[in-house]
């Protein structure tokens, strides 16, 4: 069975070969190029089975684990789904490494309550599956018959078959039967009688009450000259269904029993041979040559068709930023499924966004289509709603495509769709056209720029792949901000030059104040503009409102890279709302993109357009916007770090804008959000400001983020924050300044145990504190001095440092640096051997934590208190410990915590002799480590050797790390 008697370009296209691909339809497996990845125990599996189920949705971390164990879960179920989580998203990290940057990847989002695996659906063959049987529906039966057939190819068992007893999946079986189902009956269409006997038995004794089996059963016997068989499985069945159910066939089933007895069942309906046939226009512009990487693009178009059912229309419009490759898109496609539509292509250019022509009035473009169907200009309506009613009259009943090249607005659109049921529209424009998605339930594809290799591909084919420029085109094309128009832009001026011209082009490239010029060629004709980015964004600008324009223009000097509503309601003095507006008024034109909600991104051509604006603007506007960035970005990092933590540095930044203008940061969690949106802006902005010599600014700015990168340590980010913030410190001569960022120094160092220098710094912090007189700063360089000592082995020094600052501490009445003094004794004591006092101090420590609400130290202090109970011996205490410190902090992304808590963790079960379970915690905490820069991972990878080593080995005495 499962001929395939339709043509081979008809069928319902799979996505690429390459990727990632889950198969849930027999044992749950991931592949990768086809390959099987390892993903870890029933649980594991379970975890992806689940996520996969429910591709790209939220799934509660309670409904996973009502999934895995049903209603008696483990008390420790949160953690355990947690570790199933994050080693599936290593995994997922690892097989997609070596995968085509093309090939769309799979992400595993932590998104509250649960999680969300984000995956094209195609490449999950349960959903996979179910698409195939809906796109089959309206399909002739020897192409159904084909694509069903390779839908039921899909199952290899039984589902979900290795995941456990409570993860079920009941409606895959009746998936299962639906399919064979459909494709039996696209074969007995098909007069496939005979053939389909055995089968359709099977699946009666596999299903002993499925009336439609058993109705195929008797048309196949009935078409195969056995009426008497027929008349025999019907007979079987009733009684089947009396005996067993009480119950009588349905009428579908009876009546069907009736015509075999008067003998009148006719074969089937005839093929679609005798359908009227049309004249067909062909008005497709020749193709403009593919670009590399949009093969989801293509499989987002081939999807219109599917959608576009015997009962309906479709409306696609593909939409984006300037030179990005709209048209080039839908042409190339329109030509590949031309042949689909045998009434034929229909095609207008609307001009809408064209540097040369105004754009083209409806009435102009409906005489064209007119024209096209067949109707004499002589006797063209002359209103456009007459001329549009025409154009309704004659596309009723025939199934075309109408592409709508380069729309302005969706009033422009709206005339010229094709409501035809069967017939598929698609439109490309720079606006997004909303409207269309309410009048005419229009479906949004919103194209994007290359993926790296892809970029590069375009211009080494461009320059006849000659290799010195193949060296150099990933430079160009991330220069080109991955843009198909600047990427040809780039390939022409390229093309037959010599050498150095790419070089020279390259540094143009780089100056941003140059960089349009360099992505422009001369017109063809004297009358038309240039051809280039510049000529592209100065049409699509020329729509905007004056409101618009002016946001644009001050996102220019704005040197970050996402931008918010309450950023700009700072910048141009507005209300919040007002903001918004004009952000999304931006984002319709495609000048930026609405990333995330309330989050917005602009393309780095149109940034440095914008940044083009604001240098022709007023002389003083750049420093007018530059300060209120910076005073937007001080009062709400102040605002957001209270909740972090207790301020000890006295400064106060709140007051720069007003309180309406701050989003809410208020909570802990709130707080680390709002930072870790913004660090590459504050990244960014303390740059610039340093560049501009606001100093003051910058030292603040950079103090005031230093507790996010506390909680949540990054050494790259952390140090390059620091390093610009002493900077401009030492460029203010101001010694509070300089005290404070070397405090910051220090407390990244000792995070990360950089010790070059630890002690120095924490030394000059020391005299600063001591010239300026002031206790608290006093007491706090003399914590950072005693922490330096610990880290360089100088224990009885800083045991007296750290007790000499605790009881300083105690005298002036300073809680937030006794706790500190009180918490860095402990590790002193620790490290030094004394576990049982570190414990004494760090569990004291860990309490006044919890009262004073400071959560990131909380989780600190617990991973503290796991590994001394592991020094100590006290094992079970030990790993309840570092279960609760990775759970705790997972929940927070605090990365380096969870990996020194899976450190801990993988050390406990190794004393212990589970060497299964340390490698697994172990290659987690270098994983983890890794991930923030720190720099044992060599140690860690050596420990982790050592283990691998030994797994596999008797079991042995639990001993100490």
């Amino acid at each position: 069975m499962g001929t395939r008697d339709g043509a081979e370009r008809d069928r319902v296209p799979a996505p690429a070969g390459g990727g990632l691909w889950v198969q849930l339809l027999g044992p749950v497996t991931l592949l990768v190029d086809q390959r099987p990845v390892a993903v870890g125990g029933p649980g594991a599996r379970g975890v992806l089975a689940l996520l996969a189920l429910n591709a790209n949705q939220v799934l509660a971390q309670g409904e996973i684990i009502d999934a895995l164990w049903g209603h008696d879960p483990p008390a420790t179920a949160r953690t355990i789904v947690h570790g199933h989580v994050s080693s599936l998203r290593r995994t997922l990290a690892r097989a997609q490494e070596a995968v085509p940057e093309a090939v769309p990847r799979v992400e595993l989002r932590t998104v509250s309550p649960g999680y969300q695996l984000m995956i094209d659906e195609q490449r999950v063959d349960a959903h996979r599956a179910r698409a195939l049987l809906e796109r089959s529906e309206r399909m002739a039966p020897a192409r159904r018959a084909g694509v069903l057939a390779d839908a039921i190819a899909l199952w290899r068992g039984p589902v979900l078959a290795d995941v456990g007893e409570f993860i079920t999946a009941p409606d895959l079986e009746e998936l299962r039967l639906a399919i064979h189902g459909a494709r039996i009956d696209a074969e007995l269409e098909l007069g496939r009688h005979s053939e389909s006997i055995a089968e359709i038995g099977a699946l009666v004794r596999e299903n002993p009450h499925s009336e439609r089996f058993t109705g195929q059963l008797v048309r196949a016997l009935y078409h195969s000259g056995r009426r008497a068989d027929a008349l025999d499985a019907y007979h079987n069945f009733s009684r089947r269904l009396v005996r067993e159910l009480g119950i009588e066939p349905g009428p579908g089933l009876r009546e069907l029993h009736g015509r075999v007895l008067a003998d009148d069942l006719d074969a089937g309906d005839k093929d679609d041979e005798d359908r009227a046939r049309h004249v067909a226009p062909m008005q497709l512009p020749p193709a403009i040559p593919a670009l590399a990487g949009r093969a989801a693009a293509f499989e987002w178009l081939d999807d219109l068709l599917a959608r576009a059912g015997s009962n309906s229309h479709v409306v696609g419009i593909v939409s984006g930023t300037a030179g990005v490759g709209k048209s080039a898109l839908v042409l190339s496609w329109a030509h590949r499924v031309a042949e689909r539509f045998p009434d034929g292509v229909l095609y207008a250019g609307l001009c809408g966004f064209d540097p040369n022509h105004p754009p083209r009035d409806p009435v102009e473009v409906l005489a064209q289509l007119l024209n096209g169907l067949g109707v004499r200009s002589s006797e063209l309506p002359e209103t456009v709603d007459e001329r549009a009613g025409l154009y309704r009259s004659l596309l009723a009943g025939r199934r075309v495509l109408v592409v709508l090249d380069d729309a302005r607005t969706a009033a422009q659109v709206r005339p010229l769709l094709a409501p035809a049921a069967g017939a598929v529209t698609v439109v490309t424009s720079r606006a997004r056209l909303d409207d269309l998605a309410v009048s005419a339930a229009a479906r949004l594809l919103t194209l994007s720029t290359l993926r790296h290799c892809d970029a590069a591909r375009v211009i080494t084919e461009l320059t006849d792949d000659r290799p010195e420029l193949a060296e150099l085109s990933g430079t160009l094309a991330e220069l080109c901000g991955y843009l198909p128009l600047a990427l040809r832009i780039v390939g022409a001026r390229l093309a037959g030059r010599p050498p150095g011209a790419a070089h020279e082009l390259i540094g143009a490239l780089h100056d941003e104040r140059t960089r349009l010029g360099a992505l422009e060629l001369d017109s063809t004709g004297a009358d038309e503009a240039p051809i280039g980015v510049r000529a592209a964004l100065d049409v699509s600008v020329a729509e905007l409102s004056a409101t618009e324009a002016e946001t644009l223009c001050a996102l220019g000097v704005f040197p970050g890279g996402a931008v918010r509503p309450h950023l700009v309601a700072a910048l141009c003095v507005i209300d919040v709302s007002e903001a918004r507006r004009r952000l999304r008024g931006l984002a319709a034109q495609n000048l930026l993109t609405e990333s995330a909600p309330d989050t917005f991104v602009a393309h780095d051509l149109v940034r440095a357009y914008a940044a083009e604006l604001a240098r022709h603007g007023e002389d003083d506007s750049g420093c007018v916007l530059l300060t209120r960035a910076l005073d937007y970005y001080l009062a709400v990092a102040d605002t957001a770090r209270r909740s972090l933590g207790t301020v000890v540095d006295g400064l106060d930044c709140r007051h720069r804008v007003p309180a309406e203008a701050v989003p809410d940061v208020d909570g802990f969690d709130r707080a680390l959000d709002w930072f870790a949106a913004e660090w590459p802006n504050v990244l960014a902005m303390v740059r610039r400001g340093l560049a501009a010599g606001r100093v003051a600014e910058v030292w603040q700015l950079a103090r005031l983020a230093h507790p996010y990168r506390v909680n949540r340590p990054h050494w790259d980010d952390w140090i390059a924050l620091v390093d610009t913030g002493l900077s401009a410190a030492r460029e203010a001569a101001d010694q509070h300044a300089l005290f404070w960022m070397l405090i910051s120094r220090c407390a990244a160092r000792l995070i990360f145990e950089r010790l070059d220098g630890l002690l120095d710094d924490a030394e000059r912090a020391l005299e600063i504190a001591e010239r300026l007189g002031e206790r608290s700063l006093e007491v706090t360089a003399r914590i950072h001095r005693g922490c330096a000592l610990t880290s360089l082995g100088r224990h009885s020094e800083a045991f007296a440092a750290q007790l000499a600052a605790l009881a300083e501490a105690e005298s002036i009445g300073d809680e937030t640096l006794r706790v500190q003094a009180m918490h860095n004794y402990a590790e002193a004591q620790k490290r030094a051997g004394g576990y049982s006092e570190a414990i004494e101090f760090q569990s004291r420590a860990f309490e006044m934590y919890a009262r004073l609400g400071l959560h990131g130290d909380v989780i600190r202090g617990l991973a503290n208190l796991a590994e001394m109970k592991l020094y100590a011996g006290d094992l079970v205490e030990a790993e309840r410990t570092a279960r609760d410190t990775i759970e705790l902090a997972a929940e927070r992304d605090f990365t380096l915590q969870e990996g020194v808590g899976r450190l801990i963790l993988g050390r406990v079960l190794r004393s212990r002799g589970d060497l299964d379970g340390a490698c697994t915690e172990l290659a987690a905490a270098l994983e983890l480590h890794e991930l923030v820069g720190d720099a044992h991972v060599d140690d860690l990878r050596a420990e982790l050797k050592r283990v691998r080593a030994e797994f596999g080995a008797p079991s042995r005495e639990p001993r100490g790390p």
